[in-house]
Parts: C-alpha cells; sequence; structure tokens
C-alpha cells in the first residue's frame, strides 16, 4: 500500500461463513494489483469467522479486521465503508470469489477513463455449471444505467468499482434494518446523481448460488417480502422524486411477483394491495409476460400464481 491511501479497498461483510471464507479470501489476496486493502468485517459471527479473519490479518499487513455486534449485513458494508481508506471501493462476499485480475483490469480502466464507477460482468456458479452474465449498459448515462439496473443489470456492488468520494459527496450509506437489496439501494442512490459511468466487457466475479443455504435467496417470501416494502420506503425517502416515480412501477412489480412466487399471506389481499399498480403496467420496464401476469392478479391472484409458476417451471 501506498502509505495509509491504498488505492482500492475491498470490503467483505462475514457471518458465519467459517466454510468457504478461506476461498473467498485467498482469491482476494492472491490478486495481480497489489496496492489495496482488505477490510473484514465480522459482524457478531458465532462460528469461528472472527477467528479466521484475525489469522489472515496476522499474516498479511492488507488485512484490516472489525469486530462488531450481530447488526445484518447493511451494517457490516457500511462498517467497512466508515474504515476504508482506498481511493476506490468494491465489496465481496464470504461465500463468492474472485478472479487474480480483477482489481489491476477495473482500477487500470478506472484511470483511464477518470470513472466514478466503473461496472464489469460476473458469473453465476450453479451445481451443473457456470453462466456468464453481460451487464453492459445500453448507453453510459447515469440516469439510463439507474433504470437499467431493474431491468437487465445487477444491483449488486460486488461488480461495480466506485470512488470512494461519491458515498461522502453526496451523503449516501447503506440503510441500517435493510438485509436484501441494500446495494440495490445503495447503487440507485449514486446513480441518481451525476457520475460518471464506464463499462469493461470482462466477468471477473464468481457469485455462488448455492454454496451459502443461509444465504437472503434462500429466505421464505415473507422475509424478502418485507424487506422489499422496506426498500420501497427507503427509496421514497432518499430518491429525487422525478427519479422515484421513474423507477417506482418497477419496484412495486419486484413486490407483486415475490408474493406470486409463494406468500400465502399476501396472495389474499392481493387485489386490494396492488390496485396501485393496474396504471402503471405499462409504464413499467419489464418483460411483457411479466405484465400480463401481474395484469391477471389484479382480477385473479391465484390463477395468476399458477400461471407464473407453470412459467417459472417451464423456464428451469
Amino acid at each position: 500500500m501506498d502509505g495509509n491511501h491504498p488505492k482500492i479497498s475491498v470490503i467483505v461483510p462475514v457471518y458465519n461463513a467459517e466454510a468457504y471464507l478461506h476461498r473467498c479470501v485467498d482469491s482476494i489476496l492472491a490478486q495481480t494489483f497489489q496496492d489495496f486493502e482488505l477490510l473484514l468485517v465480522d459482524d457478531g459471527s458465532p462460528d469461528r469467522s472472527g477467528e479466521i479473519c484475525d489469522e489472515y490479518a496476522k499474516k498479511d499487513r492488507r488485512v484490516r479486521v472489525f469486530h462488531k455486534e450481530n447488526g445484518g449485513v447493511s451494517s457490516a458494508r457500511q462498517c467497512g465503508m466508515d474504515n476504508a481508506l482506498g481511493e476506490y471501493t468494491i465489496h465481496a462476499d464470504p461465500d463468492d470469489w474472485v478472479e487474480p485480475d480483477m482489481l489491476e483490469e477495473l482500477y487500470k480502466k478506472a484511470k483511464e477513463r477518470d470513472a466514478d464507477m466503473v461496472i464489469c460482468d460476473f458469473y453465476y456458479e450453479f451445481k451443473n455449471g457456470t453462466k456468464y452474465a453481460k451487464q453492459r449498459p445500453t448507453l453510459l448515462d447515469h440516469k439510463v444505467v439507474l433504470r437499467e439496473l431493474f431491468q437487465h443489470l445487477h444491483g449488486s456492488c460486488c461488480n461495480k468499482l466506485i470512488r470512494r468520494t461519491c458515498y461522502s459527496d453526496f451523503k449516501i450509506q447503506f440503510p441500517l434494518g435493510l438485509s436484501f437489496c441494500e446495494d440495490l439501494f445503495v447503487n440507485i442512490c449514486l446513480l441518481s446523481h451525476e457520475i460518471k459511468v464506464r463499462y469493461l466487457a470482462k466477468a471477473f466475479y464468481h457469485y455462488d448460488l448455492t454454496i451459502n443455504t443461509g444465504s437472503l435467496i434462500h429466505k421464505p417470501g415473507c422475509f424478502i417480502l418485507s424487506q422489499e416494502k422496506l426498500f420501497l420506503s427507503l427509496a421514497k425517502e432518499k430518491l429525487p422524486h422525478e427519479i422515484f416515480d421513474e423507477v417506482y412501477p418497477n419496484l412495486l412489480f419486484h413486490l407483486a411477483l415475490i408474493i406470486l412466487r409463494g406468500d400465502k399471506k399476501g396472495i389474499k389481499t392481493f387485489r386490494t394491495d396492488f390496485q396501485d399498480l393496474k396504471p402503471l403496467i405499462q409504464k413499467a420496464d419489464v418483460p411483457v409476460r411479466w405484465k400480463v401476469i401481474v395484469w391477471l392478479a389484479i382480477y385473479s391472484p391465484y390463477c395468476a400464481r399458477l400461471l407464473y409458476r407453470l412459467w417459472m417451471n417451464w423456464k428451469s
């Protein structure tokens, strides 16, 4: 590191990750790019995760460890941001891993184009193979990228190198209490400002969808629904009105599909809860099939659920 000012801060929120933490940390420490710090934030893990973090800190001066009471992934990410010293930041989850040239390639692109945010492709890792996820925005305008985070772009902070001062300049923080799509929330807040976005057509990050059975993607629909509602209220509070009005139909669509996926309580009151969505269906930037399913759900939610499940089973 260049004194106390590394070029990149890599932030890893850690909770109950002893089974796979080594794979993640080892892949970060094996970077071809050397001028970075690794912040491991132990979010009150009851297993040996905290001890493993400390072991890495003793062996490598680039590793800094923070132990805190359990507060959820947003509080862990924010702890990392509060202590980060790098010119740029990027996040990684403890159940994932990265390619050795990730930091070198992303930083090179950022400096060449004086970018505030560099977006790259990534890999989905399934039990039966790997899928390449292309993340090219239609245009590199910040408003276009924001809108496309609700379409074909992923909201993750793990495939985005971001200038650290963007967070402080625009007073953006990870919201406490939000443990689902907290990174999407932060990114739409960042992109609501006129930041300079660039894209690198390479994949470095491996997003493992199988190894961590405690991951939020495996949580029940009722939990995810409550988190989506919190996301909606926070977005309304934090985003400029014109930006919120533009993404609101997509947010409401997302909520509706969560319920149709399997929330037993929400399906009973679907027609009442989502009457506001009816006039917004045409405005939403979602595939036509989802518009048809949600339109049907407003009149017959149980039929729409059956259609949704048939579609998802056919797709898989």
